[in-house]
């Protein structure tokens, strides 16, 4: 692989080769990478998982100097389980001007067409470093983003700019909402399904706290701020499953309830899972030891992503916006790295990256042949800053 020269669509085609759903480990796209990156003089450093199955990856190409700018972008993809592809989803395949595979548009385009770019960055002469940073597990709630910053502000000199690649058209990000996800199990106490006064059924206490949820999503609608870039501008409530019981005639001895919220970024993150777990353990759980004194409620964080503030943002805003040649920069509500590495770096971030948001974790996900073309400018642009 020394030395070796590819175009942007042949370096997407052979990264969403890599099966990097969460599930599976990343390894192997992450061990290409650095033999690529190897093979063109450039070293990169590894923050592995704890459990060794999963690693970050950094490198710094140009001079180990601050003011650079961070190319950053996530490895791992969601399931294609059960959807319905016309194509082989880990086969890039083009058709009607469209890239399709698992990971074309969230996000492997976006290093992609940095890693192809390469050989062109290391000829530039730049005087300011471009730094890549991959990470794992984004996808299940920015899990490798922490130790993967908290690394880079140890050992790279402080950037000018972060660029989290992540799909908005190639328009620029200043914000986003924050998200928490918990897992709460509700234990009951089973009896026959006619015999209710002996019993606690778990899946109707959750129904109960569903319904909690409800209420206070009606409450923080009616509280929004009116001009809100967000949209929708209050925080919101999604339970995702729920999971219990064991036949129609018992009362369900267990449940378990995934659920969580976005919240804006101006707002405690936790705030609202605190106020739920209050209710839980205050209002509901005495209702149901009140029934049965074996009953029980327990929650756990799932998953954390920081909410991403547009303040302090400005430089990061204008670079990106001149290499990107967009007049737009406004705000999302999914959620991205963004936040996580501002807060450790302490640097200005923007989001900005190929594909239309609305093609993640779609069956037959694609991204623009004109998005890539689109990159490849900012990154030509970002480049020649770069040797000034």
């Amino acid at each position: 692989m020394a030395g070796e020269t590819v175009d942007s669509v042949e370096m997407l085609r052979r990264l969403v080769a890599f099966d990097t759903t969460s599930r599976n480990s990343n390894l192997a796209l992450i061990d290409y990478v650095r033999d690529y990156l190897k093979g063109h003089g450039v070293e990169s450093k590894l923050v592995p998982s704890e459990d060794g199955k999963k690693a970050n990856l950094f490198a710094t190409v140009g001079p180990m100097v601050k003011d650079g700018v961070v190319l950053s972008g996530h490895t791992d993809v969601v399931p294609v389980d059960g959807q319905p592809w016309d194509t082989d989803p880990w086969t890039l395949t083009l058709k009607d001007g469209k890239y399709h595979a698992r990971g074309t548009c969230d996000m492997k385009a976006f290093y992609a067409i940095a890693l192809a770019m390469l050989p062109q960055f290391l000829k530039a002469g730049l005087k300011k470093p471009i730094h890549f940073a991959l990470s794992y597990d984004e996808e299940v709630g920015c899990i490798g983003a922490h130790s993967l910053a908290a690394a880079m502000a140890r050992e790279v000199p402080r950037p000018r700019a972060i660029i989290i690649g992540e799909p908005t058209m190639m328009t620029v990000v200043h914000a986003h909402k924050g998200a928490q996800m918990y897992v709460t199990k509700f234990t009951g106490f089973e009896a026959h399904s006619s015999m209710t006064h002996l019993g606690v059924s778990a899946i109707h206490f959750a129904g109960e706290f569903v319904h909690w949820l409800n209420t206070v999503q009606d409450e923080l609608d009616a509280a929004a701020p009116k001009n809100s870039e967000f949209m929708p501008p209050a925080a919101t409530f999604n339970v995702g499953t729920i999971v219990g019981g064991t036949a129609g005639n018992i009362l369900a001895r267990e449940c378990e309830v995934l659920w969580g919220y976005r919240e804006l970024p101006d707002r405690p993150l936790t705030a609202l899972g605190e106020r739920a777990q209050a209710w839980l353990k205050d209002v509901l759980l005495p209702k149901m030891k009140a029934k049965h004194p074996a009953a029980q409620i327990d929650t756990v964080v799932r998953s954390s992503t920081i909410g991403f503030s547009p303040d302090g943002n400005e430089e990061a805003k204008a670079l990106a916006a001149n290499w990107s040649g967009s007049n737009t920069v406004g705000s999302v509500v999914y959620g991205t790295e963004a936040g996580i590495f501002k807060q450790t770096l302490g640097v200005p971030t923007v989001v900005c990256g190929p594909g239309d948001i609305a093609q993640a974790h779609q069956p037959n996900e694609f991204i623009l042949a004109s998005q890539i073309t689109a990159c490849e400018g900012f990154m030509k642009r970002m480049m020649e800053w770069c040797a000034r």
